[in-house]
């Protein structure tokens, strides 16, 4: 009788990441990180090419060996144990399907090897393929499926050994844009009905922001900040989390004061209000990010109040869902402004004049000024 999937977190899945480092040779792969994940959480780990997430991954997986710390599965060190003796499985970009195996040969592989019985695999592969819904492919070959099933064979495949913790390397990247999308909310609806523990790595904020119950967000093999997606995306810690995570205006300002109402900031001659900002000094310079959504447009003759700042339209993209508006400050730098597309005509020409208003609640200072991430200079430069 089937029993149906656990129940979430009920067979374990908690990973705990103690000073865990990796190097190879002088180079820091991984800087000594400490990190723990739920049992049951869908965890991604999210960051740039070269930042450390895939070499964590690997490590936790048991294809690597720390150069220092410890791997906790369920309380448990499992640094010095195989990964074939880990409850951990890993499913890889590429799927590494067997080409010359069928679907159900390909799902049931791990099973014979565990030298599980013939009616027992038979029952564990059809569920299986029933929860990934492939139960009419069993019979055929990997390269006769589309991608999509593909990536759902190579996830039957590592489910079916019930695993505490299913490791996931980029699965979707290979994918066109519109069935990444698909599978992205099927991904998160499979991984809550069977209730274990999944740590995704990607470097696709998209799909962390929708898929995910915490990231962490990595860069030169540290973590900049872990949260939530609501909380990383409105309440960033650092310059390099706010300009990876989503669009971004980073700014340099100048402090005026700070008060109990917040900090009082000078953007060239414009003159900024925002929450936040203890442990600013005044006469200090610190950096600001506002999202390109919570910014309006005025037209610059009628605008009147504080926290505006003028400027003139440089050029507009539009993307469907909203018109992005490049806008030139007179300070000399530039604002992403995203206006939902109502269907109307936007009079946002080349050199119109206008006046951006930034919301208190909107500006989120980060405090002092720091390197610009590898994203902010690459917008600098299509900005020249």
């Amino acid at each position: 009788m089937n029993a149906g999937p656990p129940a979430r977190g009920a067979s374990g899945g908690a990973v705990g990441l103690v000073g865990l480092s990796k190097r190879y040779g002088e180079t820091p792969a991984v800087g000594g990180i400490d990190l723990d994940i739920r049992p049951g959480e869908f965890f991604a780990l999210l960051g740039p090419s070269g930042c450390g997430k895939t070499t964590t991954l690997r490590l936790i997986a048991g294809f690597e060996q720390p150069s220092s710390g410890r791997i906790l599965l369920d309380g448990q060190d499992v640094s010095n144990v195989p990964a074939h003796l880990r409850r951990v499985n890993t499913v890889f970009q590429n799927y590494a399907l067997f080409p010359h195996l069928d679907v159900s040969g390909n799902v049931e592989f791990g099973l014979r090897r565990q030298k599980v019985g013939r009616a027992e695999i038979r029952r564990r592969v059809g569920e299986a393929l029933e929860l990934v819904r492939l139960g009419d492919l069993a019979r055929r070959r990997p390269g006769t499926l589309s991608g999509g099933q593909q990536q759902r064979v190579a996830l039957a495949r590592a489910l079916v050994l019930r695993p505490a913790v299913l490791l996931l390397d980029e699965p979707l990247g290979s994918l066109d844009a519109k069935l990444r999308k698909g599978l992205q909310v099927e991904l998160k609806a499979l991984q809550e009905q069977v209730g274990i523990t999944f740590v995704f790595v990607t470097h696709d904020q998209e799909e962390a922001l929708s898929m995910s119950d915490r990231i962490a967000v990595m860069d030169a093999g540290r973590l900049e900040q872990v949260g939530t997606p609501r909380e990383l995306y409105e309440e960033p810690a650092t310059p390099f989390a706010a300009d990876f995570l989503g669009v971004s205006n980073l700014m340099t300002v100048e402090v005026d004061g700070v008060d109990a109402d917040g900090c009082r900031l000078r953007l060239g001659d414009a003159r900024l209000q925002a929450a936040g900002g203890a442990g600013l000094v005044a006469g200090a310079a610190a950096t600001i990010v506002v999202r390109p959504e919570r910014i309006v447009l005025e037209p610059y003759r009628t605008a009147a109040g504080g926290n505006r700042v003028p400027g003139m339209v440089e050029r507009t993209v539009y993307i469907g869902s909203a018109i992005q508006v490049i806008v030139r400050l007179a300070t000399g730098g530039t604002l992403q402004v995203s206006v939902p597309n109502t269907g109307g005509d936007l009079d946002y020409r080349h050199g119109t004049p206008v006046c951006a208003l930034l919301p208190a609640e909107a500006i989120r200072v980060l405090g002092g000024v720091t390197r610009p991430s590898e994203q902010a200079l690459r917008h600098l430069l299509e900005d020249e």
